[in-house]
């Protein structure tokens, strides 16, 4: 990809953040960062090939999250970020696109590990992960990581994810974020995008949120999965994207159903976090609607 091609890409993320309402200077840093490329005077891709993403950093106006967004333009080709802006985001299909992963497999890796990118599928596929989900032996796994090995073009295999920093969001900030988009969306208070999937009229009907809190901006919206649409959860699922500056992660918040937190909001895999929080608040807590 030339480097215009990705200053295109990030004056689009730009325009559609401020069209989302997002923080001023957050899209004056993807303006100034598509700049930067424009002058650069060398390409791209041979940066990330001599020197990784930390040479990137080095450049004029781009840092960490930045730097991650053009290394995977260069790496893939797509900004997983611009699809979701775009409403285009369908991390099942894509997951489900990569031989020897099915629709069902892709579902439920989706589902329980929250795997929505090829990048987080080679991580869960060399740290044990994919192990642990069951149905992936040691040939099946192999022959996974070599096609995304190819598919990614990368030459040296990722190390093992370490364990989540400190500054990972509390529960407590997750359900605060959740509670803020459900508020405003109820009430129609956010701009929405036109999701390309279960969406033939093209309408906008999707909430979106861009939000700060302390250590971390976040971005919510429905789950527009194929799961969410069967269980009649398109409004409840609320789905959270979060950045540190260093990298983007997500969860999934929902109402749980069943046990000691049934009727609580809840982020899903950190269960146990939900029960002690709601525990710490005390009995009057307010359930979900």
């Amino acid at each position: 990809m030339e480097n215009r091609d990705i200053a295109r890409h990030l004056d689009e993320v730009a325009e559609l953040l401020a069209l989302q309402v997002e923080n001023p200077f957050r899209v004056a840093a993807y303006r100034r960062a598509a700049a930067t490329l424009r002058g650069l005077g060398r390409r791209a891709e041979e940066v990330v090939r001599a020197e990784g993403r930390t040479g990137l950093t080095r450049l004029v106006g781009i840092g960490d999250s930045l730097a991650a967004s053009i290394e995977e333009l260069v790496v893939t080709g797509r900004l997983a970020l611009l699809d979701r802006l775009r409403g285009r985001t369908d991390p099942e299909a894509l997951l489900a696109g990569v031989p020897g992963i099915g629709p069902k497999t892709a579902h439920r890796i989706h589902q329980h590990l929250g795997i929505a990118t090829l990048e987080d599928l080679e991580l869960a596929a060399h740290d044990g992960r994919l192990r642990a989900l069951g149905g992936f032996g040691p040939k099946r796994t192999q022959g996974l990581r070599d096609a995304l090995s190819g598919r990614l073009r990368r030459r040296p295999q990722p190390t093992p994810p370490a364990p989540p920093p400190p500054e990972e969001p509390s529960v407590a900030e997750l359900l605060d974020v959740d509670a803020e988009y459900r508020h405003k969306a109820g009430r129609g208070a956010l701009p929405t995008i036109a999701p390309r999937r279960f969406n033939p009229a093209g309408e906008a009907w999707l909430p979106i949120l861009h939000t700060e809190r302390e250590r971390a901006r976040y971005t919510a919206l429905f789950s527009n999965t194929a799961r969410a649409h069967e269980l009649g959860a398109t409004r409840d699922w609320v789905v959270i994207y979060f950045d540190d500056g260093v990298a983007e992660r997500q969860c999934t918040v929902v109402t749980e159903r069943r046990g000691p937190l049934a009727g609580r909001r809840v982020v899903r895999g950190r269960e146990p976090e939900c029960r002690d929080h709601y525990a710490a608040e005390g009995a009057g807590t307010p359930r979900a609607a």
